[in-house]
C-alpha cells in the first residue's frame, strides 16, 4: 500500500518522510484547503526530501472555477515544477455546471509532460462521479484523490470501491479525508484501494 501525506510546510513534509510516508502532497495555506507552495518552499522541499513530492497547483482557495489569468498562473506553476524536477503535480478544475474542465485539464497534463498528474478533491464537487472519472481518465491524469463525495472517505466506501472497480486499472483511485490510523485498514480492505492519502496537520 502506498501512503501519501499532505504537508503544509517543509518541516511537516520532512517529518512525514522520516515516519515512512511514500509520497508527499505539498501545499500552502491549510485554512483554504491547500494552495500552491511558494518557490522557496518548493526549492527547499526538492533539496531536502528524498521521496516523491507532488506540489498542489491551486492559485487560490474557494471554488475550482478559474478565469484565464488564474489558469495562466497554473500553467506557469506546472512548468516550473517540471523544470525543478518534481515527479508529479496535483490539480483540479471544474466548469460552472459541475463537470470536469476537460479542455484545460488536458492542457495542464500536456504541460506536465513526464510528471504524473493527480486530480484532487475538486472531484468531490462533481454531480456524477463515474462520468467525471471517465473524463479525468481521458485527460491523461494518473490518479484521483477523493473522499467519495462524502465528508470522510470512511463514509463512502461503497462508492470508492465502485470507482476502483470501474476504473479497471486505467487510473488510481486514492481515498482521502479522515484517513487515520483507526480507519486506514478498513478503508483499504473494504474498497480495494492500493493508495491512500492522509494529512500531516
Amino acid at each position: 500500500m502506498t501512503l501519501e501525506i499532505a504537508a503544509f510546510n517543509v518541516s511537516s513534509a520532512l517529518e512525514a518522510a522520516h515516519a515512512g510516508a511514500d509520497r508527499i502532497e505539498l501545499c500552502d495555506n491549510p485554512a483554504e484547503g491547500g494552495t500552491t507552495p511558494s518557490y522557496g518552499t518548493l526549492k527547499a522541499a526538492k533539496e531536502k526530501i528524498d521521496i516523491p513530492v507532488f506540489p498542489i497547483i491551486r492559485p487560490r482557495g474557494g471554488d475550482f472555477l478559474y478565469n484565464e489569468a488564474e489558469f495562466d498562473v497554473m500553467l506557469c506553476d506546472v512548468t516550473m515544477c517540471k523544470e525543478m524536477g518534481f515527479k508529479g503535480v496535483v490539480v483540479g478544475m471544474l466548469l460552472s455546471d459541475g463537470k470536469v474542465d476537460a479542455e484545460r485539464t488536458k492542457k495542464l497534463v500536456r504541460a506536465a509532460a513526464n510528471m504524473q498528474v493527480t486530480f484532487h478533491r475538486a472531484f468531490d464537487r462533481t454531480a456524477h462521479p463515474l462520468e467525471a472519472m471517465e473524463t479525468i481518465i481521458e485527460c491523461g491524469c494518473a490518479r484521483i484523490l477523493t473522499s467519495g463525495l462524502a465528508p470522510y472517505a470512511s463514509h463512502a466506501k461503497k462508492l470508492i470501491k465502485e470507482l476502483i472497480q470501474k476504473s479497471a486499472d486505467r487510473i488510481i483511485i486514492m481515498p482521502g479525508s479522515g484517513v487515520r490510523s483507526a480507519t486506514i485498514a478498513s478503508i483499504a480492505s473494504e474498497t480495494g484501494a492500493a493508495e491512500l492519502h492522509s494529512s500531516a496537520r
